[in-house]
């Protein structure tokens, strides 16, 4: 996977739950296009919703994948439930947690949370973050697919840069 949506692992449950944060920044291209001024409104800069979707995937993916001790090749079958109430802004975090509901040699499902901490809001009271959404997801392992397609044996969806997010985040991937 080329794009990542999450920059870091906070806590990992084995086979159970993973905690990642995302740090939204001015920096992102993303941002400027959602949504530049116009002759009637200022810029509103915001995290795109299918993006947040996308980073509460890849949470759930590799504790999905880290389950298996990254031996399937995870991917998203279907987005089951995706509710969330408040656009994200540059210099907010988002933190995703992904829990396993059930577990098959077919594939998995989970149930995921979305809070977003905004340094604004949480500088004026002892809240410090606040849940913008709940995302449920099923996840497919590919070599074990009712169709019978075979892919290749390498693991082509947690790249280098998964094992990276993982090393740097103090959990040991050997994929």
């Amino acid at each position: 996977m080329r794009w990542m949506w999450i920059d870091r692992i906070v806590e990992l449950v084995p086979g159970e739950k993973l905690v990642a944060v995302k740090h939204i920044s001015m920096a992102e291209e993303h941002i400027h296009e959602h949504f530049p001024s116009t002759p009637n409104r200022k810029p509103m800069p915001i995290m795109p919703m299918s993006l947040v979707v996308e980073g509460m995937a890849q949470t759930a993916g590799v504790l999905v994948g880290h389950a298996e001790g990254f031996k399937e090749k995870v991917v998203l079958a279907k987005v089951s439930k995706a509710e969330l109430t408040r656009e994200p802004t540059p210099g907010c975090t988002l933190r995703y947690t992904a829990i396993i509901e059930q577990r098959t040699a077919v594939g998995a499902s989970t149930k995921g949370i979305v809070e977003l901490i905004d340094p604004q809001a949480t500088a004026n009271s002892a809240e410090s973050a606040q849940v913008i959404g709940s995302i449920d997801l099923l996840f497919s392992h590919l070599d074990n697919n009712m169709t019978g397609v075979q892919y290749p044996k390498e693991n082509f969806v947690f790249s280098e840069s998964f094992k990276t997010l993982m090393e740097t985040s103090g959990i040991e991937a050997d994929f």
